[in-house]
């Protein structure tokens, strides 16, 4: 039973608006979407990124995937790190890997008429979960409309805002009073302070209760990540821009809490080692954004922390595709009852967006 065909596809979805963080303004969201199919039956994967990711895909995977045993996908996986060797693994080439990786999985849970978190293992029902948003763009009112609606609406206990702008200190108060005294508040700064200034506004959180700092300085700054870890009393968290094992090892030792991102890390082969790697260095991991492709693999991960129910993948998602989980007090839980990750293509929605 052979792979016989994989299909790809690249969707970009507008904002309403200019969002931006502490370095970065942005003004959709992209999508490209790996189809696989064997016996007949369709699996599903896609990744946050650029078109040039289903160009690579058909380019240079389709030619080591198409052919191989749908069971064997580490072997697939394997096979698709090799071909991209003379590119580069880190970027465009591992988020490729990541759509056909996650689509592989999901083909394979089909196929043995499985949700993805039985075939993988469960080590829990649900996922914890936190809303994720608060773009500096944002006005005060928008900023607590949504981080409200989170924790009062929905029941979410921890809600994220950006920060890296002349007023953070006036909007972690205004988040604080939006989401009242009991909820977690956390910051993520993207990189924008320096060691010093981000050790300074750690300390002025503390206020307001702050209780995760990410990405306080670069994360190429594994140094300052370290030192403002160990002068601070927030956890310190970075790792959402890895894409490699080598990558991950490195930043666990500069961190509280390890991030890694399944849409960037080529997919859920690669995440689940680097929540082990997470785990030998006594760490829990947190999945980064892509809450649609994390929900299933995050069930079968022991030390995971939480996952980050991202503002711009939960519209993008839902207009997208059939089968989205929404959050039920404070958590995602998979449906056991779909086999594969749950989720199907929304072509008729989705057709207007496609680029490729």
């Amino acid at each position: 039973m052979p792979i016989d065909e994989l299909a790809v596809s690249a969707y970009t979805l507008p904002l309403d608006e200019p969002e931006s963080d502490g370095t970065l303004t942005w003004t959709a969201t992209s999508v490209v979407v790996a189809e696989p199919r064997a016996e007949g039956v369709q699996g599903l994967g896609f990744t946050y990124g650029p078109t040039a990711c289903a160009h690579l895909i058909s380019e240079l995977l389709a030619g080591v995937v198409l052919g191989r045993d749908p069971m064997d996908v580490p072997g697939a996986w394997t096979a698709m790190v090799r071909a991209i060797r003379n590119t580069g693994r880190p970027g465009v080439a591992s988020m490729a890997i990541a759509a056909v990786d996650t689509a592989l999985w999901d083909l394979k849970a089909r196929l043995l008429e499985q949700p993805l978190a039985r075939l993988l293992g469960m080590a829990r029902t649900k996922v914890p979960v936190y809303g994720s948003g608060g773009f500096i763009s944002m006005t005060d009112d928008a900023l607590a409309a949504q981080l409200g609606g989170w924790v009062h609406d929905q029941g979410i206990p921890r809600v994220k805002i950006k920060i890296g702008s002349d007023r953070d200190s006036e909007r972690v108060a205004h988040a604080r009073r939006a989401i009242g005294p009991d909820a977690e508040l956390f910051v993520d700064a993207n990189g924008a302070y320096s060691r010093k200034h981000a050790v300074r506004m750690a300390r002025l959180f503390d206020g307001e209760r702050v209780t995760w700092f990410e990405e306080p300085v670069s994360s190429d700054d594994l140094d300052g990540l370290r030192e403002v870890r160990d002068l601070v009393d927030v956890e310190v968290a970075a790792g959402e821009y890895g894409y490699d094992l080598v990558y991950f090892e490195r930043m666990a030792s500069a961190v509280d809490v390890l991030q890694a991102d399944v849409s960037r890390c080529a997919g859920i082969t690669e995440w689940l080692r680097a929540a082990a790697v997470a785990a030998a260095h006594g760490l829990e991991v947190s999945g980064h954004t892509a809450q649609s492709l994390h929900a299933h693999p995050a069930c079968a991960v022991p030390n995971l922390r939480h996952l980050e129910y991202f503002a711009d993948h939960a519209r993008a998602d839902r207009i997208l595709f059939h089968g989205v989980l929404d959050p039920d007090g404070g958590s995602l839980e998979p449906d056991l009852t779909r086999n594969g990750c749950g989720l199907d293509l929304n072509r008729g929605a989705a057709e207007r967006f496609r680029t490729a």
